[in-house]
């Protein structure tokens, strides 16, 4: 796995030096003083698009209008398994944005890890490395993809969700606008965010989460992802895997019980391509959306009355899990609970006993019932049309609820 670096212009850019991974970035100048962020971007092929996203990565500005500090963040972009010419972009970038520092490497991955898990695993690592050579306190790894455009204050916005107290912040992730508004698959985009939007809001209220509270929403993703250093150590780094690392990632965070914020504030533009870089994400998911328009079928999704049950479940497990922890859990409770959560008695107990973390637990307990293969089973996944209805007839519901206790 064979490297060619083009750090910021204190270095000069030399194609004939081939450097291996462990050694890549050690070129690099050192971070400046006082360093708080690193912009991470995997980039295949992605001459075109570069340009406009690093163009809103060096227009970054304050929650009040101002341009951040200099040295307050830089960007280090991996042009990974490249055809055209990614890296000459990014290297014509950091000419015309001499203030902020721009780092590019270039390697061609093995057929094996030529994706994007690799990359962003080898820029996340880097980054972090950086990070804590400079030493800030509260320093932090924020993610983005080459063909996304940030909000222009989208780094302070992350780190004024970090400063409130999250380890994590998932960003809204929005599309640029489609040159077709009403086609099927721009109607079934906005279908699809109209259901998670609602899932959230009945997550919310079924198991809320001082973390992470209402208004939220259900993104975290690479497109708008960051986390601290320190979280970022504390679950092993970012999973190395084809696709949805990202989710991997998040997964791992709450496993650990890191505090994962989904912030409206954080803001992203991403493209509506159907031809994407990766084998799983928003590009897979339009063209999926394509191929059903065409067959003229819907798509199919998780059925709400399951994702009721089982966030009522977890609400009364964390109940649970805070007894346990403070020794005020009784017997009686911890079986009446097992049975509300169709998992045996001593089976529980042993976990409970054994899970260092909460997320642990949900974590078991979530596998459990996949391998009995009948919790799921009592509910088969519905229409997008019928999972809206449902939707919003138990939030309906709830929100009756609360004004009767009123």
């Amino acid at each position: 796995m064979d490297f060619l670096l083009s750090p910021h212009l204190s270095i000069p850019y030399k194609p004939a030096i081939a450097l291996r991974s462990a050694e890549a970035w050690k070129v690099l100048v050192p971070p400046a003083e006082g360093l708080r962020a690193i912009v991470v971007v995997p980039a295949k092929d992605e001459a075109e698009n570069l340009p406009a996203t690093l163009a809103a990565l060096a227009a970054q500005t304050t929650l009040e209008g101002q341009p951040l500090p200099v040295g307050f963040y830089e960007v280090l972009v991996l042009a990974n398994n490249c055809t055209d010419n990614t890296a000459a972009v990014v290297r014509q970038a950091a000419i015309r944005w001499p203030q902020l520092a721009i780092h590019v490497g270039e390697v061609r991955l093995p057929t094996g890890e030529a994706h994007v898990g690799k990359a962003r695993r080898l820029l996340m690592d880097e980054a972090c490395r950086r990070l804590e050579w400079a030493g800030t306190k509260g320093a932090f790894i924020a993610s983005t993809d080459a063909d996304t455009r940030v909000a222009p204050d989208w780094l302070a916005a992350t780190a004024a969700e970090l400063a409130a107290g999250a380890d994590a912040v998932g960003g809204r992730i929005l599309t640029a606008g489609s040159s077709v508004p009403v086609c099927p698959v721009r109607r079934y985009q906005l279908q699809d965010a109209a259901y998670y939007l609602l899932r959230a809001r009945l997550e919310h209220l079924l198991d809320p989460v001082a973390a992470d509270p209402w208004p939220r929403h259900h993104q975290h993703f690479g497109a708008s992802l960051a986390l601290t250093t320190e979280a970022y150590r504390r679950v092993g780094g970012l999973p190395v895997v084809p696709y949805l690392e990202d989710e991997a990632l998040c997964q791992a965070l709450l496993q650990h019980d890191l505090r994962l914020r989904h912030s409206p504030r954080v803001r992203v533009y991403t493209s509506s391509r159907q031809e994407g870089r990766v084998a799983v994400g928003l590009s897979w998911q339009l063209r999926q959306w394509a191929e059903m328009q065409q067959k003229q079928c819907e798509p199919l999704v998780d059925n709400p009355a399951r994702l009721a049950a089982e966030w009522k479940a977890r609400n009364r497990l964390r109940r649970l899990w805070e007894q346990a922890a403070t020794g005020t859990l009784k017997s009686k409770q911890l079986q009446q609970e097992a049975h509300s959560v169709a998992v045996p008695l001593r089976a529980l107990q042993r976990q409970i006993r054994k899970s260092t973390t909460f997320g642990h637990l949900w974590s078991w307990v979530q596998q459990w019932w996949a391998q009995q293969n009948d919790w799921s089973c009592r509910w088969p996944q519905v229409a997008l049309s019928t999972a809206l209805l449902e939707l919003r007839r138990l939030l309906a519901a709830y929100d009756a609820q609360l004004y009767t206790r009123e």
